[in-house]
């Protein structure tokens, strides 16, 4: 029997193809507070949001970014950096209870050069990690394999966000 393996939302960012927009996926309406199911946002407060990454290294690959559009820690206010890490520390007990993974790798790419796919707005990375979630694929195919939708996972979290 051979596995499927199906993570179509991955494709046009694989091909190069992912819509292209002026609009910065972490800058929300200021008014807006809570999850916002259409940009994958399951966490905002005054100060920060919480986001699915569209195009995950991992099942459950999460940002946490400041509401203000600030490209650097160095920019963003002392408040802001501390909500940023005390949301990020929230979030990996969440998913510690959600997806109970075996480790994380969290960390921030400052610049265009440090791999900073949106460099002008400041975000941290929360990828939680599983024994055994390197495999073949990533070595040989350039692939990574995401076991779960990522709609699924979005709805299996936003219960503990809300």
């Amino acid at each position: 029997m051979v596995d499927v393996l199906w993570a179509p939302w991955r494709m046009d960012y694989i091909l190069g193809n992912a819509p292209k927009s002026d609009a910065c996926v972490f800058c929300l309406p200021k008014e807006h507070l809570g999850p916002l199911p259409e940009r994958l946002v399951l966490y905002s407060d005054k100060d920060v949001l919480l986001i699915m990454n569209r195009y995950p290294y991992n099942n459950a690959h999460l940002m946490v970014a400041p509401r203000r559009h600030v490209g650097s820690l160095a920019e963003a206010t002392e408040a802001e950096r501390l909500a940023l890490v005390n949301l990020a520390a929230k979030t990996t007990t969440i998913l510690d209870a959600a997806q109970k993974p075996d480790g994380y790798n969290l960390g921030i790419n400052q610049g265009l050069v440090a791999g900073a796919g949106i460099a002008d707005h400041l975000h941290l990375h929360i990828t939680p990690r599983y024994n055994g979630d390197t495999n073949y694929m990533t070595v040989l195919a350039d692939t990574r394999v995401v076991p779960e939708h990522i709609q699924a996972t979005y709805q299996k979290l936003l219960e503990f966000f809300s």
